[in-house]
């Protein structure tokens, strides 16, 4: 069997198509496992908070998207337009295998890829015992492969483990799996606006979170593909897969990996028109909603998925698990 995709980077999750029912009860059973406490923020429940430096990021007004032409237009990255941000604080790095096996241990959360049992993985890290049990690949992009048993904690399939990647991001995390954490933890996800306000680290209108110059002065400051892609990766950043949360410069804010390692999941619904996306009132079935994801991943290439930019962004359905999403945390700043 073959399934579409979403968007040239992301495959979208099947479940918009064939588990739209098994979607709204599993996601039922997942909040349901967690006590009322947890989700309401006790502080009992909030120890993942003790292990993660967020950053108080002062509000303001700042040049939101682009016209650059390396933009996709159809991916809404522009018109540019001035946006408000109010102050808040936002982890530094992308939430952590250690710190999500804490919320799975405490609460006994199964993420989707869990109860669905699969989820996406790039080809060249499935084993050869694995990739025997394949039969699932996606449509015009055969570098996904659907594999049996991949999960947050089996991230290449069961045959995997994450021990020796604690400091790594969480991935095969879905959007609903991201706030399912978050409840856990007394957080939230940021918004589409929060991110990129925060990923500009106080530039203008610039390419990356450092710059405009994707490698100034020959070093690498992010982890993406290095080579030929979908078949040769040199890995010249240092990395194939993933890299720890914490790699690579800080932008000017102090967080890290705001350009490539993985895609990470934002709380707005997804829309193109800019002009009508916050007052419109469209009705819009559960089957339809999209979620934004911003950062690119180490899969994007310049000839592939150029979109490691501040502001690129694609969605994807709440319910998608991949071997290069994941998630950072925000919460509010409390009235004094």
């Amino acid at each position: 069997m073959e399934v579409k995709i979403q968007s040239e980077d992301t495959p979208e999750s099947t479940a918009s198509r064939e588990r739209s029912a098994a979607s709204d009860h599993a996601l039922s059973l997942s909040v349901e496992r967690l006590p009322p406490s947890a989700l309401a923020g006790d502080d009992r429940y909030i120890s993942g908070r003790n292990d993660r430096n967020s950053i108080l990021i002062d509000g303001g007004r700042f040049l939101m998207g682009t016209n650059d032409p390396e933009a996709f237009a159809g991916d809404g990255e522009g018109p540019v337009r001035e946006t408000q941000v109010d102050s808040f604080y936002l982890d530094e790095c992308t939430v952590t295998n250690a710190q999500f096996g804490q919320f799975v241990r405490e609460t006994g959360y199964r993420t989707e890829a869990e109860r669905f049992g699969w989820s996406f993985v790039f080809h060249l890290f499935v084993s050869p015992q694995t990739s025997a049990h394949v039969r699932t690949v996606v449509q015009s992009t055969p570098w996904w492969w659907v594999v049996e048993g991949a999960d947050w904690a089996h991230p290449e399939g069961p045959d995997s483990d994450v021990k020796e990647r604690a400091d790594h991001p969480a991935i095969h995390i879905s959007w609903n799996d991201a706030n399912a954490y978050c409840g856990w933890a007394g957080t939230r996800l940021p918004t589409e606006a929060e991110w990129e306000y925060a990923a500009r680290g106080g530039l203008i209108q610039k390419k990356y979170p450092w710059g405009d110059v994707l490698r100034p002065d020959g070093q690498h400051q992010c982890n993406i593909w290095q080579g030929t892609f979908p078949t040769q990766n040199n890995a010249a950043d240092g990395y194939a897969g993933t890299a720890p949360s914490r790699s690579f410069p800080a932008n000017g804010y102090g967080l890290y990996n705001m350009s490539g390692n993985v895609w990470e999941w934002c709380a707005d619904n997804y829309v193109t028109d800019h002009e009508k996306s916050i007052l419109a009132k469209t009705v819009i079935t559960s089957n339809e909603v999209r979620k934004v994801l911003k950062g690119g991943s180490y899969l994007c290439h310049r000839s592939y998925c150029n979109r490691y930019r501040v502001a690129a962004r694609i969605p994807n359905t709440p319910d998608t698990s991949t071997g290069h999403i994941g998630f950072r945390c925000a919460f509010d700043v409390l009235p004094v």
